[in-house]
C-alpha cells in the first residue's frame, strides 16, 4: 500500500553499522550491471566521478566495466559511448559551484545515454528541488530504496528510468512514502445491506451557466467511483442543460441547497462555481456550517480563508491555485513543491492534495504521501473534476480523509492508463475506465 521514500537524513540513518565498502561494491556492481543490460553497444563509457562515496561508487562501476571488456575513463571524450553520473550523491543540497555547474552541462550536451549514480547530480534527494545545474539522466540507479527527489518534481523529471539496487539494507520506516494500487483495497464496497445513500451520498455544488461541464463530470465521476446517490445544486439558469447532461443525478437549484446537504454524507464543492462574492459566500457558509467531508476544489479555492471547520476538508488545488493560497508565485511552488504543501497544510489545518504528475498528499502531522500512477494524458481539461468526484465518493463511503485522497488520486491515475488511447483521451474517457480501475 504504501512503499518508502528515503531523504538524505534516512539514508543516513539507514546505513549506520553497516560495512560502508561492502555497500560501495554492491552499489557500483549494481550500476555496471544496469550499464551491461541496458546499453551492451556501449563500448566507450566515461565516468563523472566525486571525491564522495557516491564518486567511490562510480569508480567501482567503472572497474567493473573494465574488467567486462569495455574502455573506461573519468575525463568526458568527443568519442563517449555512455556518461555515469557520480558527482554529488544525497547528501547534496543547494546550488553546484561553478566548476561543478560546468561539469554538469558537458555531460547534459554529450549527447549520449546517461546513467546516474543514485539520484542526478544537482538534485536535491530530500526535496527533488534543484537550486542549479543538474544533470538529465536518462537512467538512474538509486541504493537500497527511492529517495524523495526521484519522484518529486523538478527532481522527478530529471530521473528517467529508476532502477533500484539492493545493497544489503533493511527498510526501516520513512516519513514520506510512495503510494501503490493495494490502497484501493480500503475503499469500502458495498454489501447486501447497503441502500443508494449509505453506499455512500454525494452533493456536488457548482455548475454556474457556461461551466455546467465541470458539475457534469464531478458528479458522474462519483457515481463510476461507487457512489449510490448523487445530487447536483446548481444556479436555477444551468438547470435546463443539466437535465440534459446528467440522468441519474438529482438536480436542483441553488435554494434548495440545505435539503440536499441533510442527505449528503459529503460534499464536492467548487467545479464549475464561478468567483463571484455570492458563490465565495455560499463557499464560506457551507465549509463553516456543516458536519460532513467535503472536497473543496476550482473556484471554491479563490479567496479561500482557514477556519475551524467542523468536519474534514481536502483541499486539491493545482499549483497556480496553490500558489494563491500561500501568497506565491506559480513558479515558485513548481519548484519547491515539497514546502508549498507543508505551508498549505500548516495554514488550512486539514489535507491538501496538490495535483500533479506527482501527485502530494500532505495532512496535519503525517508524512507526505506522493502517487505517480497518473500519465501525461491527464494533463487536459477537466480531469480536476473527475478527480474531485472521485475523492467525494470516497469521504462519502466513509473513508479518512488523507487515504480517500490518496485513493482517489491513484484511481484517477490508473483510470487514465486503462483508457482505450493516450492519444487524444478526455476527461469523460477517465470516467468511463473508474469501474475498470477499482474491479
Amino acid at each position: 500500500m504504501f512503499e518508502p521514500l528515503y531523504t538524505a537524513d534516512e539514508m543516513r540513518a539507514a546505513e549506520q553499522g553497516h560495512d560502508v565498502e561492502a555497500m560501495m561494491v554492491r552499489a557500483g556492481r549494481a550500476v555496471a550491471d544496469a550499464v551491461l543490460r541496458r546499453y551492451p553497444e556501449a563500448q566507450r563509457i566515461a565516468g563523472v566521478c566525486g571525491k564522495g562515496a557516491n564518486g567511490g561508487d562510480g569508480r567501482i562501476a567503472l572497474r567493473v566495466l573494465a574488467e567486462a571488456g569495455r574502455e573506461t575513463s573519468e575525463e568526458l571524450g568527443a568519442g563517449d559511448d555512455l556518461v555515469i553520473d557520480a558527482l554529488f550523491g544525497t547528501g547534496f543540497h543547494g546550488e553546484p559551484r561553478p566548476d561543478a555547474a560546468a561539469l554538469i552541462e558537458r555531460v547534459n550536451v554529450a549527447g549520449v545515454p546517461v546513467v546516474a549514480v543514485d539520484l542526478p547530480s544537482g538534485v536535491n534527494a530530500s526535496t527533488g528541488e534543484v537550486a542549479g545545474a543538474a544533470v538529465r539522466a536518462d537512467v538512474t540507479v538509486t541504493m537500497h530504496s527511492p529517495k524523495v527527489g526521484l519522484v518529486v518534481a523538478p527532481g522527478r523529471f530529471l530521473a528517467g528510468e529508476v532502477e533500484v539496487a539492493d545493497i544489503g539494507l533493511t527498510h526501516a520506516e520513512t516519513s514520506h512514502r510512495l503510494v501503490t494500487d493495494e490502497i484501493l483495497a480500503l475503499v469500502p464496497r458495498r454489501e447486501a445491506r447497503d441502500t443508494k445513500y449509505t453506499a455512500g451520498s454525494v452533493l456536488v455544488v457548482g455548475g454556474s451557466p457556461g461551466l455546467t461541464g465541470a458539475a457534469f463530470l464531478a458528479a458522474e465521476a462519483a457515481f463510476r467511483a461507487d457512489a449510490g446517490y448523487v445530487s447536483v445544486c446548481v444556479p436555477e439558469a444551468s438547470l435546463p442543460v443539466m437535465e440534459t447532461l446528467l440522468i441519474e443525478a438529482v438536480k436542483a437549484p441553488r435554494e434548495r441547497l440545505d435539503e440536499l446537504a441533510d442527505r449528503a454524507s459529503a460534499l464536492a464543492v467548487g467545479p464549475g462555481l464561478r468567483r463571484a462574492e455570492e458563490e465565495h459566500a455560499l463557499v464560506r457558509r457551507l465549509l463553516a456550517e456543516r458536519d460532513l467531508p467535503a472536497v473543496v476544489d476550482a473556484d471554491a479555492l479563490f479567496r479561500l480563508e482557514p477556519d475551524r471547520w467542523p468536519a474534514p476538508r481536502v483541499l486539491t488545488p493545482h499549483s497556480g491555485e496553490l500558489a494563491r493560497l500561500i501568497e506565491e508565485e506559480a513558479k515558485w511552488v513548481d519548484a519547491h513543491r515539497l514546502e508549498a504543501l507543508q505551508r498549505a497544510v500548516e495554514r488550512f489545518d486539514c489535507v491538501v492534495l496538490l495535483k500533479g504528475a506527482d501527485t502530494l498528499i500532505g495532512a496535519p502531522g503525517e508524512g507526505v504521501l506522493v502517487c505517480t500512477s497518473g500519465t501525461p494524458a491527464l494533463a487536459t481539461a477537466g480531469t480536476g473534476d473527475v478527480l474531485t468526484g472521485v475523492i467525494s465518493a470516497f469521504l462519502a463511503k466513509g473513508m479518512d480523509a488523507r487515504l480517500a485522497a490518496a485513493a482517489g488520486a491513484v484511481a484517477h491515475g490508473r483510470a487514465a492508463q486503462l483508457a482505450p488511447s493516450q492519444i487524444g483521451l478526455v476527461a469523460s474517457d477517465v470516467i468511463e475506465s473508474l469501474p475498470l480501475a477499482l474491479a
